[in-house]
This record gives C-alpha cells, sequence and structure tokens, in this order.
C-alpha cells in the first residue's frame, strides 16, 4: 500500500515511512503543490494512492465519488513529524487490515 501525503504534511515524512508504506510520496515532492483537491484525487486514483490528510476535504469527497482512492484522516491536531511517522507507521498492519481486508473507504487515526 502506497501512500500520498496531503501537502499538510510534511514531506519530510516520506523517508521515514518507506519500510512500511514503499512507494509513498507527497503531493508537494509530485509538484502538485497548490493544486486543488480534486487534481490531488485523480492522481491519486490514477495511481492507486491513498491518501493521508489532516483536514475533512478529503473525506468529504470520498463521500461524494466514492473510492478508490481511500482515505487516512489524521486527527492529531498540529503534532511533530515524528509523531506523524509514529501515528503511521505502528499502526500500519491496522491501517492495511482496514483498508484493504475489510474495504473501510476511509480510516481515522487518533
Amino acid at each position: 500500500m502506497k501512500l500520498l501525503l496531503d501537502e499538510n504534511l510534511s514531506r519530510r515524512v516520506v523517508p521515514f515511512i518507506q519500510d512500511a508504506f514503499p512507494e509513498s510520496t507527497q503531493v508537494a515532492l509530485l509538484g502538485m503543490e497548490n493544486c486543488p483537491d480534486k487534481d490531488i484525487w485523480h492522481y491519486a486514483k490514477a495511481h492507486d494512492y491513498v491518501i493521508v490528510t489532516k483536514d475533512s476535504d478529503f473525506y468529504e469527497m470520498s463521500l461524494l465519488y466514492g473510492q478508490p482512492p481511500k482515505i487516512i484522516w489524521l486527527k492529531i491536531g498540529n503534532q511533530t513529524k515524528a509523531a506523524t511517522i509514529r501515528a503511521l507507521t505502528e499502526k500500519s498492519v491496522e491501517i492495511e487490515r482496514l483498508l484493504t481486508a475489510e474495504n473501510k473507504a476511509c480510516i481515522e487515526i487518533y
């Protein structure tokens, strides 16, 4: 499973999640910073990414358009890069299970 981190998440997280989520990236690393959410949505869908975000925009899009892409909604507040990395890597097995085996469209991580 590969993740596409939204613009509201640091691109510096990417190298630290590669073991758990190979081929993951962040929108700015793709040259998509300041792109509309809909463009990011279509890119994630076309390239089989799971979108990771801290805001509700992509969740609302998933209600409107369905899946894919799937969404990981981080509800951890303004945390450090290390906290974001822990939230994703320490829950990687659960994330995989919920999004794949249970076919959830969106999961929230606190």
